[in-house]
């Protein structure tokens, strides 16, 4: 059954409180550990893991932690053909999407990682593959590697319907289970568009007095 991403607008920035570890516990301590403290190690940190595994989550979070303390970053995104070039004022250089840079890419972010080791930085990437399989330039992958390296775990099935239903409860909503069916396997895995799209389905209920049932989001995305 093909799966349904889903865009209703503006979403509230990613946070690490936000996110639901699963079996990535000892991923989630080291970047809150490491996202907040003040003499923050410049030993770069490496995410690997399938789609939907929370990779860009967690680096949005940690670049909101840092906006937070005032602190510059730098962000480099398989989307943006002409990276930018390496800031001295930033504090950390974010890589997300590695698996998919292009040469042009690839050369930033190997001039990122040397002005930033040489100016004691920190660099967090992420991407699909663990550094050994990267389809990316040697000295840009070795580096990549040489840190700490953490595989990220999609939740699994069971575990997303507890977080939905755990959200549902927190709104005072009720998802029967045929409700709770449908979220799952029409729309996307991502638990960010799942969080988004309860809460889109919360206030669509309120505004037509009806409760939440597979013809009222049918009804909502028609509407959308």
């Amino acid at each position: 059954m093909k799966q349904i991403a889903l865009d209703i607008g503006l979403a509230r920035a990613p946070t690490l409180a936000g996110f639901c570890p699963g079996a990535n516990e000892a991923a989630l301590t080291h970047l809150r550990l490491w996202a907040q403290s003040p003499t923050r190690s410049p030993v770069p940190t490496y995410l690997w893991g399938e789609g939907a595994s929370g990779k860009t989550h967690l680096l949005t979070a940690v670049g909101e932690i840092l906006r937070g303390q005032g602190a510059r970053f730098g962000w480099l995104r398989a989307e943006d053909a002409e990276p930018p070039p390496f800031d001295e004022r930033w504090a950390v250089v974010l890589m997300d999407d590695v698996e998919r840079f292009s040469a042009v890419q690839q050369h930033a972010a190997f001039s990122c990682f040397v002005q930033a080791q040489a100016l004691q930085r920190g660099v967090l990437a992420a991407g699909a593959l663990p550094p050994s399989d990267l389809p990316l330039r040697e000295d840009l992958r070795t580096r990549l590697g040489w840190g700490h390296v953490f595989q990220l775990h999609a939740l699994t099935e069971p575990e997303r319907r507890s977080v939905l239903r755990r959200a549902a409860d927190e709104r005072g909503l009720f998802l029967g289970d045929e409700v709770m069916d449908y979220m799952l396997k029409r729309f996307s895995r991502d638990l960010g568009s799942l969080m988004e799209l309860l809460a889109h389905l919360d206030t669509y209920a309120l505004q037509t007095q009806r409760a939440i049932t597979i013809p009222l989001i049918r009804s909502m995305l028609e509407n959308e």
